[in-house]
């Protein structure tokens, strides 16, 4: 299997809630690495504009209000089957249909307020990744 990177954010529960250790651990057991990470609080329009794909659904607005209601952590994954093995590691976007052991069956509180976002492509990675980071912000790490 390839070597790839994916896009992960803690969103604002996870953030406020204390959870970003748990988060990472959970993708160190995994076999991710984390090869660069920044706290930061999204701009409405920095939010609306990374979430755009979603521009035309329901929920776009809701969405945005909470991306910007508190601080994220970004970061980028690195490792054998990036993309795949944190979406595992994440579990369904609705933590009640998400598998037991998996980030939102187990700390998420909601289908809105779900803990973590994830790409789902190495096209949506690939884009997701140079919107928050410079490739010399990434550090890859030795295997």
């Amino acid at each position: 299997m390839a070597v790839e990177r994916t896009l992960s954010i803690v969103k604002p529960d996870g953030v406020g809630r204390n959870l970003i250790g748990d988060v990472y651990r959970r993708f160190e057991q995994a076999g991710l690495k984390v090869v660069a990470a920044r706290m930061m609080q999204l701009s409405q329009a920095e939010a609306e504009s990374f979430y755009g794909v979603h521009r035309e659904r329901g929920f776009f607005k809701d969405l945005v209000k909470f991306m910007i209601s508190g601080p994220v952590m970004v970061q980028v994954l690195e490792g054998e089957g990036a993309i795949a093995k944190n979406r595992d590691v994440m579990g369904a976007t609705d933590p009640k249909k998400a598998d037991k052991g998996t980030i939102r069956a187990d700390l998420a509180t909601s289908i809105d307020e779900n803990i973590v976002h994830g790409s789902d492509a190495a096209d949506t990675a690939a884009r997701e990744i140079a919107f928050f980071f410079r490739e010399t912000e990434i550090c890859p790490r030795k295997r």
